[in-house]
């Protein structure tokens, strides 16, 4: 599966899982490559139990180092290639794989053993130190996602902390299956499900990057014409040691460009998109939410929520036939189960709580 899995990462240019979503090509090529090793790893073992079997011996310590250095290496790179707030190299991985070299080499020269059981021992506490460094990441990739982005749909942290454990527990019982047919089988079960997984993740997630390079147009129907939209470009009158506006005239803008022409419904809007509608940059505009104590993600959640409730109320007046899925729809949200969530921590309860309260 791991192989068929990297064939289909290289070769096919389109998506098949995910029609509408281009995910990141670093994302796609580095899964192939970590699944190619991980096929790879298959078959050098398999020569080396019918040719050797000695783990004393050069070729266990050239299988070794090919599984570390490969496995380690195209891993973080795919977990990075997740997190697209910045990238970050992966040759640190590559360094920290030294010390186990020279345990193999230690191995071979001293064959008592002992040192096999260390290199493993190291494996693992490397594995664990990335791991925590991958929940650091993580956390920081969220803040980005919060302070860029009104939508997050198939842009879910927890992916990249599921890949991590399903890869730990991977590597934990290949390693120590000791010959227990038992866990041989949970190793195979667990590799399932981790081709399985990565696969999906690969090609569900769309590439942010290019969400930021193509500011849409204001909204139809609303009260700026298109021309108007163009003069924005032009940047805000700023005060004397400030590069894009003060909090008020930032303030006034937001409602002006975003409030009046309803432009917060844009689907997929990015705080870059929103910075270019205001004519200022997406810097002075982060900073102007969080010197408000909220996040761009909040911003507009709040605008999409508030104009839902109004639809609500309005289509509940005119005893109009309509859902909460419809209205959602129309207040933003690509997805029913974001605007659930959005709503409950605007609101402290759901969407289905607060239509019934508001019915009575």
């Amino acid at each position: 599966m791991a192989l068929v899995a990297s064939i289909y990462l290289c070769m096919r240019r389109g998506n098949a899982f995910a029609p509408d979503i281009t995910p990141p090509m670093p994302l796609r090529r580095w899964a192939a490559s970590f699944f190619a090793v991980a096929s790879l790893g298959h078959i050098w073992w398999y020569l080396f139990y019918i040719y050797s079997g000695d783990v004393h011996s050069v070729s266990y310590l050239v299988a070794a180092m090919l599984d570390c250095v490969g496995l380690l290496t195209t891993i973080a790179g795919t977990l990075f290639a997740m997190l697209q707030d910045r990238k970050r190299p992966v040759w640190p991985i590559v360094i920290a794989t030294i010390p186990y070299a020279v345990l193999l080499v230690l191995n071979i020269a001293y064959p008592s053993g002992h040192f096999i059981y260390i290199a493993i021992a190291y494996f693992l506490l490397l594995y664990a130190l990335f791991s925590i460094y991958m929940v650091f990441a993580v956390r920081q990739y969220g803040r980005w996602l919060r302070d860029n982005f009104a939508d997050l749909e198939r842009k879910e942290v927890w992916m990249s902390h599921m890949l991590v454990i399903v890869l730990l527990l991977s590597i934990i019982t290949y390693g120590f299956d000791g010959g227990n047919l038992i866990i041989s089988y949970l190793a195979q079960l667990i590799g399932l499900v981790l081709t399985g997984l990565l696969l999906w993740r690969v090609e569900t997630l769309p590439d942010l990057g290019t969400q930021e390079t193509h500011p849409h147009p204001v909204r139809e129907g609303s009260e700026y014409s298109q021309e108007q939209a163009d003069e924005l470009s032009t940047p805000l009158p700023t005060r004397e040691g400030q590069g894009g506006g003060s909090a008020t005239q930032i303030e006034r803008m937001l409602a002006e460009h975003c409030v009046g022409t309803q432009l917060y419904l844009q689907h997929d809007l990015t705080v870059q998109q929103l910075a270019h509608a205001l004519g200022t940059n997406r810097s002075y505009l982060s900073q102007y939410f969080s010197s408000q104590g909220t996040t761009y993600n909040a911003y507009i959640n709040d605008l999409r929520i508030n104009y839902f409730m109004r639809l609500y109320r309005e289509a509940s007046q005119a005893r109009q036939p309509i859902t909460a899925q419809q209205l959602a729809s129309k207040s933003g949200y690509r997805s029913y189960s974001t605007f659930s969530l959005a709503f409950k921590q605007r609101m402290g309860q759901s969407v289905t709580a607060w239509i019934r309260k508001t019915g009575k």
